[in-house]
């Protein structure tokens, strides 16, 4: 195995698994928490990713397709998207590429929300294109809820991504981004009011001033 990434709460390896070319996610044990409740978590929060994996590639989103799961190690064996960032190749894209891209985000968003799934942590940092197509990566935060407040979340946090990453691209993508969502979900339109209201709330003040 060969050392990818570390993340906060998971260490992701390139290993090879009976000769295909995986990821395996490895949730380490934390010291801060008690040993059995910080077990539980774990395993938790590894089966809960595992089902988010399969249940949003099950209802037509692109997602590494999930080999093993060993509850024992909390660890995930899933596929190797061979493919680039889409944080790192999103300036680069031409504009009609960029809307094309960012109306398909759209629709896989629109249909996990549809199917009651919230991906948790939606950036251009958990897109991977590959072939013209986008997989989504990276479900740990994600969970299973018809809540519109979740919703509202995920998307919000969409937006932020794209202002935080990519300035100069953000309203022209998140508009390409709120086409594709309108298309799928028929609770766009509530899901988006919520955006706004997430928008208006306390820490962002100074565009609750401009509005008033």
């Amino acid at each position: 195995m060969s050392l990818l990434k570390k993340g906060a709460e998971a260490y992701l390896y390139i290993d090879d698994w009976f000769g295909f070319k995986v990821i395996r996610k490895v949730r380490v044990p934390k010291s801060f928490r008690v040993s059995i409740l910080d077990e539980q978590l774990r395993r938790f929060r590894t089966v809960n990713e595992a089902k988010l994996l399969i249940e949003s590639r099950r209802c037509g989103v692109p997602t590494p397709i999930v080999f093993d799961v060993d509850l024992l190690k909390t660890t995930i064996i899933m596929e190797f998207i061979e493919g680039e960032l889409l944080r790192d190749l999103l300036p680069s894209l031409s504009k009609v590429e960029r809307k094309s891209i960012c109306r398909k985000i759209g629709e896989y968003i629109g249909l996990l929300h549809s199917n009651g799934i919230v991906h948790g942590d939606l950036t251009t940092s958990n897109m991977i294109l590959l072939d013209g197509k986008v997989y989504f990566i990276d479900f740990g935060l994600g969970e299973f809820t018809r809540e519109v407040e979740a919703m509202g979340v995920d998307l919000h946090l969409m937006l932020r991504a794209l202002e935080s990453t990519h300035y100069s691209l953000a309203e022209e993508c998140f508009r390409s981004v709120v086409d594709g969502y309108s298309s799928v979900f028929n609770m766009a339109e509530r899901v988006l009011r919520k955006v706004e209201e997430i928008r208006m709330r306390g820490r962002y003040v100074s565009e609750r001033r401009r509005k008033s």
